[in-house]
């Protein structure tokens, strides 16, 4: 039977209270509980039965911290009294101050407010492989119950910025030895051991440590300043546009200069401000956004099970092809890798064995774990061997023709309950799959490159594809560690289709007589991690001229043309793949922007002929954010418009796993609807009687601006799900 959720204590003969969090899966601290805690804390602290108090998370897990349903209620409300008092009322008072003493009996997890609590107590007895760290910095704000304090004082001042600053979590074993914990003892014995430690501190036989008060591990105030300069650096590089870094610094400073007390309040003080940030509000969205993928109506909730997926075979071992098959190898899912020759076959396994032993050399992988992925792969050069996989991802170059005869030959060898997939990512589903007479088996498995790094899986789903099917590569998608989104049928899907104007506007910035490499720059300061220009590069050039004009044929009259890309292939220039493009790629080093490409510019300055006056246009550094980023909202407004995804969030987050949109800022819609679309639209109407119809404001997002309404607000418009 489930144990309610809630907060338990029972008293054993021996006078030792054990307080129990029960709320599943990982006792989270939902509002209840923490009220639940604080009543029985009262309770044990006023009873003449209890020594002692062990506290501990029910089903093997003390508690993965604090609700986060609670900090998306305050987003929606603005009322920061949904917050409850839990850092001075419950974890000093009642649990640091209490008069007998409380000892944390941590297994599975302890992280974030379930860490502060194991903190406050006055031991932490633990088992193996416990998980400990405090996250809160993923969501933009620090921890608030007294972490910033607690921590330095155990652990040291270095190690404790190190483990927030970077969000990092370590094992108990780590803890024991860092001083964190303070005994390790196998999983059965944990509450035994946890009883006779509190009962030994109750007698006097061990110390009773307030961590508040502890300062032996802090070091002299030059050395506190000294470690906590360097936290700022880091800060500066890993977080340019983030508050909570810095703000976590000042907190961790307060309390070593006007002792942990002081520290506590002032916690309390700035994670309130940073509650209701923007930065806040952007990571709890994305947090939700991620969730809420894996619901998609008449798949998700008709009663369909996933179908196990042992075998998949591979056609095409390119960057793509290669990227996927080292991605499920990975998961332990065998992979049969088909070539149209030996040598490219060979140069496609050598592809998948260079991933592999990179992610071993960057310590992500055991020379082991590498071995048995690779003993999984296969690689063939016919379909004999076809007939018994579960699944096809095709995923060879952008050939309609070419597609089409691989689908109908899939149809003959496959079995037929197995799934067909493409990898396409301009090519329209319905027509690749038009000549078989498996359209419901057909489905579009989207990765982005490198396909075994980048976590985003879009699932593109023709009229005709089964919930089966859909759910089937749902579930694939989790088991390789990729977030699926589902998303309907249309040239460039949802995440390519609402960025293919982000390097046509900065295309006409460049044309108008902006200098590229300070558009790449400032692009890049808004938090994108590469600007137009440099993405270009890296996808190569090729495949842009490649692309054109399927965009132009259906989304023409929105496009610019530019013909800068034509004349830097012209000049020898692929991007990276040859080690020029507009910058220069040299082994082992960060790419240089190259000058010698201006004439290459200029040559295109003269052919588009628009700068205002034949002068170049000057622009500030917002003025460029929101051209190039603009008319990529008014493209996500017309693909909310048309159905082609669930809902706005899914655009938000394959916006920030494909393009790498920056995640405190949301997503694209979220970020949208945080500068307003009224504003975007007033924006957009001034620059499209400027510069002509690709700024033209969608008809959608002049509904919104009009009637005052967010982009996300759903409406029951058509989907095409």
């Amino acid at each position: 039977m489930a144990k309610k959720i809630g907060v338990t204590m029972e008293i054993g003969n021996d006078g030792v209270a054990v307080i129990t969090i029960t709320n599943p899966p990982v006792n989270s601290l939902a509002s209840p509980i923490i009220a639940g805690l604080k009543e029985k804390f009262q309770d044990a602290n006023q009873r003449n039965d209890v020594k002692a108090i062990v506290l501990t998370g029910n089903n093997g897990r003390f508690s993965g911290g604090f609700d986060i349903n609670v900090f998306q209620q305050v987003h929606k409300t603005g009322d920061l009294s949904l917050m409850p008092e839990v850092s001075v009322e419950l974890v000093c008072n009642l649990m640091e101050d209490s008069r007998k003493p409380v000892v944390a009996a941590v297994e599975g997890l302890a992280l974030g407010g379930g860490l502060e609590l194991a903190m406050a107590c006055h031991a932490r007895v633990a088992a193996p492989k416990a998980q400990l760290g405090l996250p809160e910095l993923t969501l933009g704000v620090i921890p608030g119950f007294g972490g910033t304090q607690r921590l330095p004082r155990l652990v040291g001042l270095a190690k404790a910025t190190d483990m927030i600053l970077l969000s990092k979590s370590i094992l108990s074993e780590e803890g024991q030895k860092l001083g964190l914990v303070d005994a390790l003892v196998p999983s059965g014995d944990l509450l035994s051991a946890s009883r006779k430690w509190a009962l030994d501190i109750a007698d006097g036989r061990k110390p009773f440590l307030r961590s508040l008060h502890r300062t032996d591990k802090i070091g002299s105030l030059s050395e506190a300043r000294a470690i906590l300069k360097n936290s700022r650096q880091l800060a500066k590089k890993i977080a340019p546009n983030m508050p909570q870094h810095h703000a976590c610094i000042e907190v961790i400073e307060e309390g070593i200069v006007h002792g942990g007390y002081s520290g506590v309040l002032k916690e309390a003080e700035v994670f309130k401000q940073l509650v209701l940030s923007d930065t806040a509000k952007g990571l709890v969205h994305v947090f939700f956004a991620q969730r809420a993928t894996s619901k998609v109506p008449n798949v998700t909730d008709v009663g369909l099970k996933p179908r196990p997926i042992k075998k998949v075979a591979i056609i095409g071992g390119g960057l793509m092809g290669s990227g996927i098959a080292t991605a499920l190898l990975l998961s332990n899912i065998r992979v049969l890798l088909k070539e149209i020759n030996t040598e490219y076959l060979m140069k496609g396994i050598k592809s998948v064995e260079a991933n592999i032993k990179g992610l071993v050399s960057r310590g992500k992988l055991t020379q082991d774990k590498a071995g048995k992925a690779l003993s999984l792969l296969k690689g063939v050069l016919d379909y004999t061997e076809f007939k018994d996989v579960d699944m096809v991802i095709e995923a060879v170059i952008e050939n309609i023709q070419l597609k089409q005869n691989i689908f109908k030959e899939l149809e003959k060898v496959c079995s037929p309950h197995c799934i067909l997939a493409s990898n396409t990512s301009t090519i329209d589903l319905d027509v690749i799959g038009e000549k078989t007479n498996s359209k419901d088996r057909i489905v579009g498995a989207h990765f982005f490159s490198p396909a075994h790094l980048m976590t985003l899986l879009e699932i593109v789903r023709s009229k005709n594809t089964s919930a089966q099917v859909i759910l089937d590569l749902m579930a694939v998608g989790k088991a390789i560690k990729k977030v699926p989104v589902v998303v309907g049928n249309c040239i460039g899907f949802a995440v390519n289709r609402t960025f293919f104007p982000y390097a046509q506007a900065a295309h006409m910035l460049a044309n108008l007589g902006v200098d590229l490499f300070r558009i790449d720059s400032v692009i890049t300061s808004f938090g994108l991690p590469l600007g137009p220009f440099q993405l270009g590069d890296l996808a190569g050039h090729g495949i842009g001229l490649a692309v054109g004009p399927i965009y132009a044929k259906v989304y023409g009259d929105r496009m610019f043309k530019s013909p800068l890309t034509e004349l830097l292939l012209k000049s020898g220039r692929n991007g990276k793949i040859n080690g020029r493009g507009f910058y220069i790629y040299e082994n082992g080093s960060k790419p240089k922007p190259d000058p010698s490409v201006l004439s290459v510019v200029e040559e295109s300055r003269k052919l588009t002929n628009i700068m205002p006056g034949g002068k170049p246009l000057s622009v500030s550094d917002k003025d460029i954010v929101e051209m190039i980023l603009f008319p990529v909202v008014n493209e996500a407004c017309r693909v909310l418009d048309e159905g082609v995804v669930i809902r706005a969030s899914d655009l938000d987050i394959a916006s920030v796993l494909g393009m790498s949109f920056p995640s405190y800022r949301g997503g694209i819609v979220f970020w949208a609807d945080m500068v307003g679309p009224k504003y975007i639209y007033e924006r957009l109407k001034r620059l499209s009687e400027m510069y002509g119809g690709f700024f033209k404001p969608s008809r959608y997002l002049e509904e919104r601006a009009m009637k005052g309404m967010r982009l996300s607000e759903s409406q029951s418009s058509r989907s095409r799900m």
